[in-house]
């Protein structure tokens, strides 16, 4: 039996995981993937089994814990978003190395268009420098499903597989038929060649040897694979292969069935053998995908063949942002315009009622008013630069703020400001929030304090994970003994509330930090008005 749901891209992935004997979920919170470790968290069948489902420090923590589960025989998840696999990356290479024992999914959510994002990479390109399986589903439907069968794909291989989400799958909704009784979770059970799990040189050499003939075996189980097909065409001028989400957009183009030609690729490696069959039979081939030219580039580069290939390379299609329906017509009409089977489309002009509206900081957000003690202070020197960071507090490079210097990844601030202060720069302040600072902001502190570098640091502290809605901090009520147990010197880690009424004397807890002549650090502490609203809801 079935049951039919209205889920989320991110909830069916989070649900087909559940229902195929999930034992634990690891994340860090990070738009477009927050909601499938919390769609795990909110299910009933998570408490009735225990499942883990906590959240983790940051994205390499998250996949090490998920690859310490499947060591033990047990299924495992780990989502993040895309710059999160920058953060993942030793271990994620790495865990294409020692294998998987119970199925691993990695759940790479990238966001083109950026639109919460510093850039727009492709997580393809970390799963074929790793010799992982990838699986990119089109739709919910394939989110759903591809967790069990990705499951059983990392048992058969003994590599974790990746799962490639884009933004606009990820937080569209559709009907999703699923299962209604789930699957048992695996016993405990521990690997057979042990071997592999201890990356030192003798032990690494046989086993990559092993990792990539299974990659080649990979490859293989893509030709055949349910997520991966082709549909002929009458029309050979032109052949076609679509990946993942795109798939809509080239059939919401033809409504009437398209005339060419398709390989649909949802499963990666790429299927050589499918696709060498279209550019033989086909004079030229259009790639069409989300995110960057992965798969382009691999056609023009490794299948010896005549075909004229276009896509975003050439420039029918766009290499920035998200593809739309119109992006994916435009390229027909400029190959073919007198196409005659191609959508009708209506050119809207630009509403003049809605505008669109800069993100700002909240009224009564805490991080305003230590913006606001800062700026004052500032205006006292000559050049200061301070060092931003990743959060919401990122607002603060916005009017009327206009406070920050920088803003390059999670952690940079400290590390920026350091060498910034290395260079002789003062005053070199760096501002973080608390849950960024324990992903990735302790490590360059512990430089700072080594050297007791001449700069600022100011943890401004919400209490939550702000950004994402409002998840736990990992910090939480721990951020001064942190400081202190790195070696902060106790006279110089300060505590102040960030509350309008104290403007003045956070002007001069900043002053008189900034005049120090070594590292500070201060905790400037306020509850996220958004959490406050609802925890005070909850009281009542």
């Amino acid at each position: 039996m079935k049951t039919k749901q209205l889920l989320l891209g991110d909830e069916a992935l989070a649900l087909g995981a559940l229902n195929a004997g999930l034992s634990g979920a690891y994340a860090y919170p990070g738009t477009p993937s927050t909601e499938i470790l919390e769609f795990v968290q909110s299910h009933p069948l998570t408490k009735e089994r225990g499942i883990h489902s906590h959240w983790s420090s940051n994205e390499k923590t998250a996949v090490e814990e998920a690859l310490g589960m499947s060591f033990c025989g047990k299924r495992s998840i780990v989502s993040m978003k895309h710059v999160g696999m920058n953060v993942a990356a030793d271990a994620f290479v790495n865990s294409g190395m020692t294998g998987a024992n119970g199925g691993m999914l990695v759940i790479g959510a990238d966001d083109p268009s950026m639109h919460s994002s510093q850039n727009e990479q492709d997580s393809r390109f970390y799963a074929q420098f790793a010799f992982v399986p990838t699986l990119e589903p089109s739709c919910q439907q394939e989110c759903y499903d591809m967790a069990r069968y990705g499951f059983e794909l990392s048992e058969k291989l003994g590599i974790p597989v990746l799962v490639r989400l884009v933004t606009r799958l990820s937080h569209s909704r559709a009907v999703v038929e699923a299962d209604n009784e789930p699957m048992a979770q695996n016993a405990i059970s521990y690997p057979k060649n042990p071997r592999q799990w201890v990356l030192m040189p003798a032990n690494s050499r046989e086993r990559y040897a092993q990792l990539l003939k299974d990659f080649d075996k990979a490859a293989e189980m893509s030709e055949t694979s349910p997520f991966n097909s082709y549909t002929d065409g009458s029309d050979k001028r032109l052949g076609i292969v679509v990946t993942g989400l795109a798939y809509n957009y080239l059939m919401e183009t033809f409504p009437g069935g398209c005339p060419f030609p398709v390989v649909k690729v949802s499963q990666y490696p790429l299927p050589a053998k499918m696709i060498g069959k279209l550019m033989d039979e086909c004079e030229a081939v259009l790639v069409i995908e989300e995110g960057q030219p992965f798969a382009e580039t691999q056609l023009r580069g490794l299948l010896n063949r005549t075909a004229k290939i276009y896509g975003k390379l050439s420039g029918e299609l766009p290499r920035t942002g998200e593809l739309t329906p119109d992006s994916v017509h435009a390229a027909f009409k400029t190959l073919f315009p007198d196409l005659c089977c191609l959508k009708e489309t209506e050119v809207q002009a630009a509403s003049q009622v809605t505008k669109p509206r800069p993100p700002a900081l909240c009224q009564g957000c805490g991080h305003r008013d230590v913006y606001g003690a800062l700026n004052d202070v500032l205006k006292e020197y000559e050049s200061p630069k301070v060092f931003g960071d990743i959060g919401c507090y990122t607002l603060g490079y916005l009017s009327p703020f206009n406070a920050i210097d920088t803003c390059l990844d999670m952690g940079a601030s400290i590390t920026m400001a350091k060498g910034a202060a290395d260079a002789g720069q003062h005053p070199a302040v760096a501002i973080i929030g608390d849950s960024t600072f324990t992903h990735s902001g302790m490590t360059g502190l512990l430089d700072a304090i080594n050297e007791n570098t001449p700069m600022v640091v100011i943890i401004s502290d919400n209490l939550t994970t702000g950004m994402t809605g409002g998840q736990d901090s990992q910090g939480t009520g721990k951020i001064e003994q942190i400081c202190l147990g790195l070696g902060a010197h106790p006279d110089h880690v300060r505590t102040i509330d960030s509350l309008p009424k104290l403007h003045d004397d956070m002007m001069k807890l900043f002053r008189e930090e900034i005049d120090y002549k070594g590292l500070s650090v201060i905790v400037a502490r306020r509850e996220c008005i958004q959490t406050a609203r609802r925890h005070a809801a909850k009281k009542k």
